[in-house]
This record gives structure tokens, sequence and C-alpha cells, in this order.
């Protein structure tokens, strides 16, 4: 049983491609999506995957007061994460899978917006009672929210029109979704100065759709690249090496729940995360994950082409 939550903030700094596999499509190799509401996800497994890659190279040092003479870095990793080989015994973290919370789209006016929807905005509020966090969004009115954007919305042209890619849409502005765009900068770039522009930027420029729209949004409006290889002598494309990827945008922003229980080994091997109860032990290893997790990682494929480069953001209390 999970006793400690943590919801985390994941701000794609570049396209990420985490890949379904190969379909028969449009599109060769599509990212992974929900199945019944074709919204953009990340498998916790592949998340969970990419962050302890991550923390194996992390230099940041987590203080887990205990004498570690036995135990290195990758004993601790195992100790968390579980074994890499084998099955001697569980991890004791995991991972929700990352759901899409703003999608980037371009505007004819303020270069893009984020868009969202009452259903995105609704899961995020369960999953933050979920994970024991409503006090963030606890000043939320998500009634009647469809089709509004702040009041000193960048967007806005002709009086009560946004056009989004190339379609327009009557929008109202709204006090209660500026009161959500100001709670929601603050939870995705929390108090960091670096951020100010683009803090500002989410205050003044979310778009509320409605849940069909987003749905459509999502759906048709990722990146989708083709690449080649080409044959060096010939300097031409080699046959059958044509193919095409999809990738959600740079700016994409998701979330994710980080649930910890006590480390799932006998007593005297629990090491640093030994306490008198299971939720001090529980609080013991979601300690090590925030003192460890890396502001950056990188996350699904192509990463040597720059793709899935990914900041961390944790929702403190």
């Amino acid at each position: 049983m999970y006793r400690k939550f943590s919801p985390l903030i994941l701000i794609a700094e570049s396209p990420i491609h985490a890949g379904s596999g190969s379909e028969l499509g449009i599109v060769d190799l599509p990212i992974q999506r929900e199945k019944y509401t074709n919204f953009p996800k990340i498998e916790g497994s592949g998340l969970k995957g990419c962050i302890r890659e991550a923390f194996r190279f992390s230099k940041k040092e987590a203080n887990v007061e205990s004498s570690l003479e036995n135990m290195s870095n990758d004993d601790l990793i195992s100790l968390v994460f579980g074994p890499e080989e084998g099955d001697a015994h569980a991890g004791s973290i995991a991972f929700t899978d990352a759901k899409i919370l703003l999608f980037p789209v371009k505007s004819l006016k303020g270069v893009f917006g984020w868009i969202t929807c009452p259903m995105v905005l609704n899961r995020f509020v369960e999953d933050m009672k979920f994970a024991d966090k409503v006090d963030s969004i606890k000043e939320w009115n998500l009634e009647k929210i469809r089709y509004t954007v702040p009041e000193d919305s960048d967007l806005v042209i002709f009086g009560d029109r946004i056009v989004l890619e190339e379609f327009t849409f009557k929008i109202e502005k709204s006090n209660k979704t500026s009161k959500v765009a100001s709670i929601l900068s603050n939870i995705v770039f929390n108090e960091d100065t670096a951020y100010e522009y683009w803090k500002d930027k989410l205050r003044k420029n979310l778009v509320v759709l409605s849940d069909d729209d987003f749905q459509q949004f999502v759906t048709h409006s990722t990146e989708v690249i083709t690449r080649t290889k080409i044959d060096s002598e010939t300097g031409t494309v080699q046959s059958g090496a044509l193919w095409t990827e999809e990738y959600l945008p740079q700016d994409s922003i998701l979330y994710s729940i980080v649930m910890t229980t006590p480390v799932r080994v006998k007593e005297e091997k629990k090491g640093p995360f030994k306490g008198e109860n299971p939720d001090e032990e529980a609080e013991k290893v979601m300690n090590f994950f925030k003192l460890k997790v890396p502001e950056v990682i990188h996350l699904g494929g192509n990463q040597t082409i720059g793709k899935g480069i990914v900041r961390i953001k944790l929702l403190e209390d």
C-alpha cells in the first residue's frame, strides 16, 4: 500500500517521442495515447525507467542520515526502484502515467497559447485530492469555464475572438479563468525567478476549450517529422529508409503522481530507509527521491538528436 504521494510536473524543453510502437496508420511511429480519450500520455513504466537512469548519474547529494559504509549509490537506487536484474524484491516507488495538463497551440496573436479543457482540469483536481494537495487548487471554480481566457489575455482579437491554428473561436474573458491560470502558473513554475516570463505568459495565455475541441487539437496538432537515412556513397535516400515520427510539442506540460511505500526488504537490509513505522519509512523514501531527483531528465526516444529533454518540478507542500 502506498503511503506518501507527491505531484510531479513535467515541462517539455524539447519535443518528446514516447512511442507506442510501429503502426499501419499515416504516422509510422506514433506517440502513446489513452485508448478512450486519445489524449497523449507517457506510461508510468517509461517515466520510472528514465528517472531511475537519471538517478544513476545525478550529482545531487541525498542526505539520508545513516552510516552508508556498505551501501553505494546503486544500492540505494536498487532499494528504492527495485533491482535491475532478478526479482529479489519490488521497488518502493511508483509513478502514475503522465497525463497532459497544458498543450501549446499556435495563435494568430501572442505567438501561442496553452490550451486545456474542463475534463483535464477536473482530472487534475481529482489527482491533487488523491495526492492530498487540494489546498493548491481550493480556489478553483470550474463551472461554465468552456471557451474562456484570462481577463488580460494577449490572444484575443476583434473583441471576443481568438484564432488557434486555422480555427476561430468566440471566447469570453473570465475572472474564474484568470484565477485558474494564476494558480496553474504557480504550480507549474513554482517560485523559480528564471521562469518569470513563462509564468506571466501562462497567466495571460491560457485557453479553456471544450473537451471535444481539446481532443481534436491534441490529436491533430502534434509534431509529425519525416526522417530519412542517406546512403553515404550515393548521397541519396537508402531504399526503405523513409519514415514518420510523432512528437509531443516543446512546451507541453504534463503531470504524474509519485507514490512511495516502505522498502520491501528485511529490516536489517533497509539501511537509511529504516524507520519507527511504515509511514516514516515511506516518508524517507519520498525525501530521498526529492533530494536526489535531477532538474532535467531525458524522456522517450531519439535522445541523441536532442529530443526528450524534460524539466521536472515538484509540487511542494
